[in-house]
């Protein structure tokens, strides 16, 4: 690869680093090439991108890059493939899901909305987080769960005084 080739994948994987909230820095080594063919589609099916790239040309891009990775360098040994994805959890869930089958890839580190995770048993953790959009969720039927037992409260009690009104005036 010439200098120049090498700049450009580096400003790629630059360009990638800054525009990425969650980034997982993973080891496939090991898989065949059946393996690894489902594994990219797994990854497709859940609108991860998947790269596969050179610990010297990463090194170079996290040093470029806006953001900051901490130890993450510290995990680029042996083969490395990026993850890129949208949704915080995703890859995580992705790859405990395809290691139901086969022992890789290992989770070497991860970036998540700029924190930082290192190592292989985080992966569990990561895979149970909620994403954004779940915790949102959350929130908002734990907002709407007071209006509807303060309205549902309001309605047999509704029923309630008007059954006692109607039979204190059908006494009299």
């Amino acid at each position: 690869m010439t200098k120049s080739e090498k700049s450009i994948v580096i400003e790629r994987i630059t360009s990638e680093l800054n525009e990425s909230k969650n980034i997982y820095l993973t080891d496939a080594s090991g898989l065949n090439s059946v393996q690894t063919s489902k594994l990219r589609r797994a990854c497709f099916k859940s609108n991860i991108k998947l790269s596969v790239v050179k610990n010297t040309l990463l090194e170079k891009a996290m040093t470029s890059s806006e953001k900051e990775f901490g130890e993450l360098d510290q995990v680029l040994k042996g083969n490395t493939a990026l993850m890129f994805s949208e949704i915080g959890n995703a890859p995580a869930k992705v790859i405990k899901e395809f290691r139901k089958k086969v022992e890789k890839p290992l989770l070497k580190g991860a970036s998540i909305e700029d924190a930082i995770y290192i190592g292989d048993e985080q992966l569990s953790y990561l895979a149970d987080l909620k994403s954004k959009e779940e915790l949102i969720g959350d929130v908002i039927t734990i907002l709407q769960s007071p209006a509807k037992n303060v309205i549902s409260a309001l309605k047999a009690s509704g029923s309630t005084i008007s059954g006692v009104l109607k039979a204190l005036s059908e006494k009299k």
